[in-house]
């Protein structure tokens, strides 16, 4: 049983329209706002207080008045009666077309490179403005699940989101305590000696690594549990050796944000952005492939394209095709290459 279902009223505004999903501590629901239309709201199923979450989102709100367009907008924190008792909840911008989980299983865990780049690239942009304060912000939880990919007039726009454990690193050490996902966690996260901006980026490097090659860094084939020390013991196979179709300069980019000793390591955010630009302005464009054949879309992905399409032709509901029709890009990378275009029209409110 979950917290909140459809129909509950929030606040005079916000009423929930549906579930988004869940996990140990909280759960994400749409709701509607009555004059601002969707937004997402977590619920946290142990928090009580007003207090505490203040405590808990202290950071995640400063992070959002810097407003980054590659960092996920925060709007209110509040207390709401909920089926289990009063809980803490927040309120952010909602991105239809979900999480980078959604995206790395409608590619079957292999992300073609030029979006697996594009991806990283602004991830590491919305991470240069936490990392640059004084001290620097670290996140210390990025995983697939905390990237949201939508689309807006310009393409494709990501937001990291979920700063539940972001902290300010202590002024002196730049460390934070160790938190977050073992999977994606850095070496020295794991051996408790706190959490920096290196290893912000070691857990997006290991992102990009896992779309690109459907593998963990330092893969070992499961004979050890993602937070074993031992798997750091042998050499890093570069991603190119499990896709060929990752380039040299990618290649030496991943692995240098992949260094076991974060000394070695890009040191933040900006090094890995200004890497990745330089790298895309090194490489001659290449023709795109054409004549090969492409898989269906799935009957989800097609039925929420069918009807966005639908809506697109219903005066006022422009927004709301659009949200449609991000779902199903994120859902089908057939539909993505084929609606990409008009997404982008549809969100500069252009219909064609």
């Amino acid at each position: 049983m979950t917290l909140l279902s459809s129909g509950d009223r929030v606040t005079d505004t916000l009423v929930v329209d549906r579930l988004l999903g869940e996990g140990a501590f909280a759960e994400v629901h749409r709701v509607r706002h009555e004059y601002l239309g969707f937004q997402a709201m977590k619920v946290f199923k142990q928090v009580a207080s007003l207090e505490r979450t203040r405590e808990m989102l202290g950071e995640a709100q400063l992070l959002s008045t810097l407003g980054h367009p590659n960092i996920v907008r925060l709007f209110d924190a509040n207390i709401v009666e909920t089926a289990a008792g009063l809980r803490g909840f927040f309120t952010m911008e909602y991105v239809a077309g979900g999480s980078l989980e959604r995206l790395n299983r409608s590619h079957n865990g292999q992300v073609p490179v030029d979006l697996v780049v594009e991806i990283t690239e602004q991830i590491a942009e919305g991470l240069t403005v936490a990392h640059r304060q004084i001290p620097p912000i670290v996140h210390r939880d990025l995983t697939l699940a905390n990237i949201l990919i939508g689309y807006d007039g310009t393409g494709m726009r990501v937001r990291i989101s979920d700063f539940g454990l972001a902290k300010r690193a202590d002024p002196f050490t730049h460390l934070a305590s160790a938190q977050g996902t073992y999977a994606f966690m850095a070496p020295e996260v794991l051996r408790q000696q706190g959490y920096s901006c290196a290893s912000d980026v070691w857990s997006v490097a290991t992102i990009a690594f896992l779309l690109l090659t459907n593998h963990v860094p330092y893969h070992d084939g499961g004979q050890f549990s993602s937070f074993s020390m031992a798997r750091f013991q042998r050499p890093l196979l570069p991603p190119s050796a499990y896709n060929p179709e990752v380039d040299p300069a990618l290649d030496r980019i991943l692995l240098d944000a992949l260094a076991v000793d974060p000394k070695s390591r890009l040191p933040t955010g900006r090094a890995l952005s200004e890497a990745l630009r330089e790298r895309r302005a090194s490489l001659t464009p290449q023709p795109r492939a054409v004549g090969v054949p492409q898989k269906k879309p799935g009957v989800r992905a097609q039925a929420l394209a069918d009807e966005a399409f639908a809506l697109s032709r219903r005066p006022g509901a422009l927004t709301r095709a659009a949200d449609l029709l991000e779902e199903a890009v994120n859902l089908s990378p057939q539909l993505r290459d084929r609606h990409l275009h008009t997404l982008t029209l549809w969100r500069r409110g252009v219909i064609m």
